[in-house]
């Protein structure tokens, strides 16, 4: 087992029955904290033919397949283009993060232009998808005391922090926690287990660092030079992308199915 991303990642994400437009890593190996025992999420993006968009008879929005193999648990979650794209078209930092992941494993043309529109529809209300995240596990973590959902919570508030600092998505809690000196110990024992037991002497600071990083983005949200609202030119881009798509994949089954009658 290994922290790196399998070489068949690609092969394991094409295994869904829709064609993808993208696949990428997310989860603990995109935030640098995976351990050896850490299963592999995939995040994808597949396309419905078009009869199985405009007919009676409607295909899978979201897709999903869970399995093993070489003793890593995976995890592939797919949505449709349009369902994706209305997503992103909202205050949603999970598709943000996924679009935008470093760790690609499928990509496309429709990837690449998905990616140039991201910026556009980054707004400063983006901030209430990790302020929520991060009380979620806030709570986990009060209730558990576990590792994970420490590493989670702190990750969550400082890529908020981040982004709407800068506009830019960051999601290694290796990069974004180098002002708190004990993050370099949290991911070391993260790393060795994936439920692995508590540093000793963390947890009074974790806590008074959580609440400093709450404010700390509440601030940053208020003060950011991010738009109140995303830009319509990029709406319109992206809605003329999703048809686009559709109908050249149309078109392309119309090509077969002439070519067969020849």
């Amino acid at each position: 087992m290994t922290t790196e991303v399998p070489p068949w990642a690609a092969e394991a994400a094409c295994a869904l029955p829709r064609p993808l437009l993208f696949a990428t890593v997310s989860g603990a190996h995109l935030y640098g904290f995976a351990s050896i025992d850490s299963d592999l999420d995939l995040r994808a993006v597949h396309l419905l033919p078009a009869e199985e968009v405009v007919g009676l008879r409607t295909g899978p929005q979201t897709l999903q397949h869970m399995s093993v193999r070489d003793d890593v648990e995976l995890d592939v979650v797919s949505h449709d283009l349009l369902k994706f794209a209305k997503l992103l078209n909202s205050r949603n930092g999970y598709v943000l993060e996924q679009l935008l992941s470093p760790l690609v494993v499928v990509t496309t043309a429709v990837h690449t232009e998905l990616i140039s529109l991201a910026p556009r529809l980054v707004t400063r209300h983006h901030a209430h998808h990790y302020l929520g995240f991060a009380a979620t596990q806030e709570r986990l973590y009060a209730k558990t005391g576990q590792l994970k959902p420490a590493l989670y919570t702190l990750r969550v508030l400082l890529t908020g922090i981040h982004l709407m600092r800068t506009g830019r998505v960051e999601t290694n809690l290796g990069v974004l926690g180098t002002r708190l000196a004990y993050v370099p110990d949290l991911i070391a024992a993260k790393r060795e287990a994936e439920h692995g037991p508590f540093p000793a002497g963390v947890a009074g600071r974790l806590a008074s660092d959580v609440s400093r990083l709450r404010a700390e983005l509440e601030t940053a949200r208020d003060n950011s030079t991010l738009p109140e609202r995303v830009d319509p030119a990029a709406v319109d881009a992206l809605h003329d992308l999703v048809v686009r798509t559709r109908l050249r994949e149309l078109l392309s089954q119309e090509h077969v199915a002439l070519s067969g009658r020849d």
